[in-house]
């Protein structure tokens, strides 16, 4: 029978090819190991005719505004490629050079927009729902958000929130069949059923209810589903007359070749003990010098960015999906708690100090001098503020900062190595 359980779940995108535009679909490259939790949905535009004279206490009329798409990822065993991902499609701008036998992705924020209809890549994503419930596929895709997460005697962790604009394929639809009341078949108009045995092909068929009387809807029993193209349906009569009515069949269909999700790249998760932080210094456009380390006394570092993404309904678009996406203008911010040891970071909030800094988590070596890797590096933070408390008995500070723009570096940097050839090409 059809399996419902979360763990059968899977989620695959277009991490390292970008859509050529707007709504246009991208092959699905990666399968990523996301949070068991983590789903993509629609989200329904609907609006009722509340606010119009119909004559009654209460609205009567539902209108079809399209849809919009959302969804998360959650990496809370983050490996370097997942940082990779929501990186460059969150930043929007990757490059990739060779690193060994591998790769070292650059990836800053773009710099105004991408084309007239997107200011950041989209990317394409499938999701299976179940063993075999339902599939989407969904175009046009944004890293809305993301947060990477070191904190001690932790795994490093990545999570991002996204944002689409609805447009959507799915592998399960409705068809409507006319045919007699005491009909035993019923022939649907082009499609196959999927599956390869008569139990799969069963399972496919979510339901089949006839129209007995005007808004009458009755649930028929199937027995039996061919493996033609297009598929026959050996239902149970649901009554004994012989004249015409309508049935509503709700089945999966013989699946496109989308539905074939690729494999997963396999690194190995970094731990934060992999990590180190340096606050200070300056990046001189190739590398991080100086700074002061922050080693044991370090309990957390949290940066986050936010595209604050609208996603919109432009004129002669159709209306079913939205059709244009940008940046309502990108935010960035750092958390950092620590033991409270001396008075850096309470001076440097008197004095409204800049500071830079450097986080970089090395994993397994892939070539000779070339191990997996995440860096990041901010050139220029203000301390917005922080305080004192006690964690214990020991003295603890919290740290907020705000991410600014650097005049010759910008206001973030991101290097990460791996095998894979590229990310949001």
């Amino acid at each position: 029978m059809r399996s419902g359980r979360a763990t059968h779940n899977q989620i695959a995108v277009s991490a390292n090819q970008s859509e050529t535009g707007l709504n246009e679909y991208q092959a699905l490259d990666t399968t990523l190991l996301v949070s068991l939790s983590d789903i993509l949905s629609v989200d329904p535009r609907r609006e009722s005719n509340a606010d119009e004279l119909t004559g009654k206490e209460e609205p009567d009329t539902m209108y079809d505004n399209g849809q919009l798409a959302a969804g998360s990822f959650n990496f809370d065993k983050a490996q370097p490629q997942h940082f990779a991902f929501l990186a460059s499609y969150g930043l929007g701008q990757c490059v990739s050079t060779a690193a060994g036998t591998g790769k070292l992705h650059t990836i800053t924020p773009i710099d105004r927009d991408l084309d007239l209809n997107r200011s950041n890549p989209s990317f394409t994503a499938g999701q299976r729902y179940g063993d075999t419930v339902l599939k989407r596929l969904f175009a046009s895709m944004f890293v809305d958000s993301f947060t990477f997460t070191f904190q001690e005697d932790s795994w490093c962790k990545a999570s991002g929130s996204l944002k689409g604009t609805g447009k959507v394929e799915e592998t399960v639809i409705e068809e409507t069949v006319n045919a007699a009341k005491n009909a035993t078949t019923l022939a649907l108009a082009a499609n196959g059923v999927h599956g390869s045995t008569a139990q799969e092909r069963l399972d496919s068929i979510h339901r089949v209810r006839v129209e007995l009387a005007p808004g009458e809807w009755h649930e028929v029993d199937v027995t039996g589903v061919s493996a033609a193209t297009p598929a026959e349906l050996t239902i149970t009569a649901p009554d004994a007359a012989a004249d015409l009515v309508n049935y509503k069949v709700l089945y999966a269909f013989t699946e496109p070749a989308w539905c074939s999700f690729p494999s997963r790249v396999v690194e190995s998760p970094l731990r934060v003990a992999q990590m180190t932080a340096h606050i200070g210094g300056k990046y001189d456009g190739t590398a991080f010098k100086g700074g002061r380390e922050l080693s044991s006394e370090l309990k957390l570092v949290e940066w986050s960015m936010s595209n604050n993404m609208q996603i919109k309904f432009a004129p002669g678009a159709g209306g079913a999906y939205a059709s244009k996406a940008f940046r309502d203008g990108r935010s960035q911010t750092l958390k950092l708690d620590r033991d409270f040891r001396d008075a850096i970071l309470q001076m440097g909030m008197q004095t409204n100090e800049y500071f830079s800094i450097h986080i970089l988590a090395e994993g397994a070596e892939f070539d000779t001098g070339h191990k997996y890797q995440v860096e990041v590096i901010l050139p220029k933070i203000g301390i917005k503020n922080t305080s004192a408390s006690v964690d214990g008995k020991l003295l603890s500070e919290s740290t907020e900062f705000i991410v600014l723009q650097d005049a010759a570096h910008g206001s973030a940097i991101v290097k990460i190595k791996n095998l894979v050839a590229g990310y949001a090409a």
